[in-house]
């Protein structure tokens, strides 16, 4: 038996329950605080679903008039924040008596060992021990709290001492201290006491930070024709075909059929760009040409900006453009602009704002609105995501031959990202962030992925042995907003679960706290009634291979976009937060899609088992009240829709006390995870093209062929029985369908002199009859259907 399919495997795997210590809402906008009661009403509204962690707040603002060096004659300060055995330092700014550093420095209360904070302000030196020049000294049951939405604590000078405190030395500095908590709005991009280790462009990788992902459109280009097309080789007229590409992207139109110098192609290329534009649209005719290469015969470049933006299905306009010839000299490259060609191209090109871009492909859309912002509705509700905390984290690299993990989780929703703070070396992170994001339809996804930050160090290694630099993924958690209850408060552990080479892995928990509030019951119910995604989806659909290539094209565009950010999201991130492998071959997945329909079915199975035990009386009892409940339909049919809609409505009634009381999470079993074959969970997580040899190639090639031959053969069988039901009234069998048409006049003069009562009336009764009326041979439709002909006689 799989090891991973043992009864505390299961429990191990399983969604928890779990009851922290959040904040609470209190009248009039009061909430608890560390020490006492808060007036707080933005506070509690905002971070009510983490819990509370108390910081101490630094604000080093700028210095004046600080005292130069005797020996240099010059100042290169910066100033030293130490709160018991933590340190934290600005940067220096060199020959400067009165520099300005704008910094915050954060240190957790709960880490808080002294009773004094000191703020020294040094003068660097290249040599040996920085100069003491002065400090400032706070008393900590001196320092104000400040909550939000509270003003933020005013700067105030304060005078330099001496060592010992004694006596004010020359120079001031302006500084900010209070208790807060990471509701205040210098938490994100403040120093944290708990990174003190993270030196130099580090820094900028382990604050939080909310990313918005760029507005994108698609552009059409309509390739209509060209004229005046002329080719270096005189002897022969061009046979053409256009290619359009903006930044990485490139597709190209068919080689027109015939040899002409006015091409016709008519055909539709789709790009998706990235507002603002950065690309330009690059467009080339080329032709075909004796010696087996491309000629380039006139090119275009156009700004994205001049093209129209569609909202809806209104038409576009098309036009005409000059083509350039390709392949100026060096000497008459400044004459290019004097030149004029005949060449043209006829386009219809436009951005078109009426579609969504980037989820429409995958099952887990988390934004239904099109890309233009006039077609947007009011929002219907409000999503809350408190990121509280991960527990029994494994580790993830080795620092200085010792396992470690520097943790930070991002969650997704629309185009709203998220990214927490990095907590560093700890397998059990507290982030206690809390993220807001409005809801536009219910029927969507917020995804959340913890993943471990290996930007931080110049010499880790990841623990597998491997130097690679990308963040490891530590695990993924989805909850689809439909499923959650207004207004309540959803607190649970989810186990991040990760697919390894060797099998399933749990890597931790993450733990969370939701709540989906309704700013409208109407609109909810209204968007029910309403097709999920723009109107354009479905008045000028793609085809399935326009959407997967639009897909990876949009992934990748947000993915370089996103990683320009300060501190960057990184590619591999962005992949495993849009699902970038959904699409790709896994037998595993295949497996679990099959038992996925299989189930479907299984309600039907029973069913059928049900009505034949019924059939041949396997319980007379049921079978007699069967039978008086079909003679009281028969009688009264105007009670059978009413009978069936009284049926439904006593299931759901029913399956009410069994509703799921959680969120949805990663299933396991559903997902086939658990008894996966190590080959099989080794093929798919293989690179794409594959990285292994042609024995494991040949070998996994072979039962891709052995499983799809299994499909194959469902899918004739599915085909045949369609064929045959053709084949009734095709005459490919003329004996068939002339027994099968003489048989429909027959019953048609029947039915229309009995009433319908009676022969559904004898029908129910020798569909019913006993066992010992029954023959065990096949019935006479049953033979008929079969013997009738299908396509499967022409297949070669």
């Amino acid at each position: 038996m799989n090891p991973l399919s043992a009864p505390h495997h299961q429990e191990e795997f399983k969604l928890k329950d779990t009851k922290p210590q959040l904040g609470e809402r209190w009248p009039h906008g009061a909430v608890r605080g560390g020490g006492g009661w808060i007036s707080s009403e933005r506070a509690t509204s905002t971070y009510d679903l983490v819990e509370q962690m108390f910081h101490l707040f630094v604000r080093v603002v700028k210095a004046k008039d600080l005292p130069t060096n005797p020996l240099s004659g010059s100042c290169d300060p910066y100033i030293e924040v130490k709160l018991g055995n933590y340190k934290g330092t600005t940067k220096h700014y060199q020959k400067k008596i009165n520099p300005e550093w704008n910094e915050v420095f954060a240190f957790s209360k709960e880490k808080i060992q002294s009773s004094v904070l000191e703020v020294f302000v040094r003068d660097r030196e290249m040599v040996g021990r920085d100069d003491y020049i002065g400090k400032v000294v706070f008393d900590m049951n001196e320092v104000p709290t400040r909550v939000p939405p509270d003003s933020p604590l005013a700067p105030q000078w304060y005078r330099l001492e001496d060592r010992r405190g004694e006596r004010k030395v020359k120079g001031e500095v302006m500084l900010a201290v209070w208790m807060g908590t990471q509701a205040d709005e210098a938490f994100p991009e403040a120093w944290h006491s708990d990174a003190a280790s993270v030196k130099g462009e580090g820094v900028f990788n382990i604050r939080s930070k909310v990313y918005v992902s760029p507005k994108l459109w698609y552009l059409r280009v309509n390739v209509i024709e060209a004229q005046d097309l002329e080719s270096d080789d005189k002897s022969q007229l061009p046979q053409a075909f256009v290619k359009a590409q903006v930044g990485n992207q490139i597709l190209k139109t068919k080689l027109c059929p015939t040899r002409t110098i006015n091409p016709m192609w008519n055909e539709d290329l789709l790009f998706v760009a990235a507002e603002p534009f950065e690309e330009q649209l690059v467009l080339t005719v080329e032709g075909k040409a004796s010696n087996a290469k491309d000629e380039v015969l006139g090119r275009i470049i156009l700004p994205l900006h001049i093209f129209e933006r569609r909202l809806d299905h209104r038409p576009v306009h098309s036009r005409w453009f000059n083509l350039e010839k390709f392949g100026f000299g060096i000497l008459e490259a400044d004459k290019r602009h004097e030149l004029k060609f005949s060449t043209r191209i006829h386009l219809r090109v436009c951005l078109e704002g009426g579609y969504h871009v980037l989820d429409e492909s995958t099952m887990y859309i988390s934004d239904v609105r099109p890309t233009a912002r006039q077609l947007w509705k009011q929002p219907i509700g409000v999503l809350e995501v408190g990121i509280l905390s991960a527990q029994g984290l494994l580790p993830m690299k080795t620092n200085d031959g010792k396992g470690t993990t520097d943790t930070y989780c991002v969650a997704k929703y629309g185009l709203k990202w998220v990214r927490t703070r990095t907590i560093m070396e700890s397998f059990n992170p507290k982030w206690n962030e809390q993220y807001t994001w409005e809801v536009y339809d219910p029927c969507t996804v917020i995804t959340l992925g913890v993943f471990d930050n290996c930007h931080l160090r110049g010499t880790e290694k990841l623990a597998s042995g491997g130097g690679a630099r990308n963040d490891s993924r530590i695990g993924k958690v989805r909850i689809r907003l439909s499923t959650l209850e207004t207004d309540r408060i959803y607190t649970n552990s989810y186990p991040l679960l990760v697919l390894q080479s060797s099998g399933l892995k749990k890597m931790g928990e993450l733990h969370l706290a939701i709540r989906f509030t309704c700013l409208s019951l109407a609109n909810i119910i209204y968007l029910y009634g309403h097709p999920l995604l723009p109107k354009m989806h479905y008045l000028h659909p793609f085809t399935v291979n326009q959407l997967d290539s639009l897909r990876y094209q949009a992934m990748n565009i947000v993915a370089v976009r996103l990683g320009r950010a300060e501190p960057s999201l990184r590619k591999e991130v962005v992949e495993y937060m849009l699902d970038v492998d959904s699409h790709m071959w896994s037998m595993r997945r295949s497996k679990a899609n099959f038992f996925r329909i299989v189930s479907l079915f299984s309600g039907a199975i029973s069913m059928s088992k049900w009505l034949g035990d019924v059939r041949y009386w396997k319980n007379p009892v049921t079978s007699i009240l069967v039978h008086i409940l079909f003679f009281i339909l028969i009688c009264y049919p105007e009670l059978i829709l009413p009978t069936i809609s009284l049926y439904m409505f006593s299931i759901g009634i029913w399956n009410y006390r069994s509703r799921p009381r959680l969120p949805p999470y990663m299933d396991t079993k559903l997902s086939w995870a658990e008894a996966v074959h190590p080959d099989e969970m080794d093929e798919e997580i293989d690179t794409f093209p594959t990285s292994k040899s042609q024995d494991v190639i040949r070998m996994r090639y072979d039962r891709l062929r052995s499983v799809a031959g299994r499909i194959q053969t469902v899918v004739g069988d599915i085909a045949t029985q369609g064929e045959r039901f053709q084949a009734l009234l095709s005459w490919r069998d003329p004996r068939a369908t002339s027994l099968y048409i003489v048989f429909c006049l027959i019953a048609a003069v029947v039915l229309y002199i009995t009433p319908f009562k009676m022969v559904a009336l004898l029908a129910g009764i020798f569909w019913l009859r006993h066992p010992r009326f029954r023959s065990k041979l096949p019935s006479v439709s049953s033979n008929f259907f079969r013997r009738l002909p299908s396509r499967a006689d022409s297949m070669l």
